[in-house]
């Protein structure tokens, strides 16, 4: 097996990890299912495809970076300690951030069709 192929399936392992161990991640698929679902609905255009797909991948990297930066600081140390804690709390805020800007965004490009369809 190449150098590539392998990287690939090492990277595919650490998606399936992700979505085997994190609750917090399952529950991103199922609002993306849902996005997804509704984005065929309304028959999006090109440009808020764009928008739902780069705000989906977003937070899909945060939650797997989280992932990954809890996973080195429980290797690092199993005690408590503060400045593991700052790791865990900022790596977790960056999820909360990056999936607060995904809900705008869904806003913005599923507000107006889902008013559209209330006044009529």
């Amino acid at each position: 097996m190449d150098k590539h192929a392998i990287s690939f399936k090492m990277a595919f392992s650490g998606i399936r990890y992700v979505l085997g161990t994190q609750p917090n991640m399952r529950i991103h698929g199922g609002i993306t299912l849902f996005v997804i679902l509704g984005g065929l609905s309304f028959h999006l255009s090109s440009i808020e495809w764009v928008a739902i797909a780069l705000a989906i991948a977003a937070v899909f990297s945060a939650e797997m970076i989280n992932t990954a930066i809890e996973s080195m600081t429980d290797l690092i140390t199993t005690e408590y300690h503060s400045q593991a804690k700052v790791a865990k709390d900022v790596s977790a805020g960056m999820v909360l951030v990056v999936a607060l800007a995904a809900a705008a965004i869904g806003i913005l490009v599923f507000g107006p069709k889902i008013l559209s369809l209330l006044k009529n």
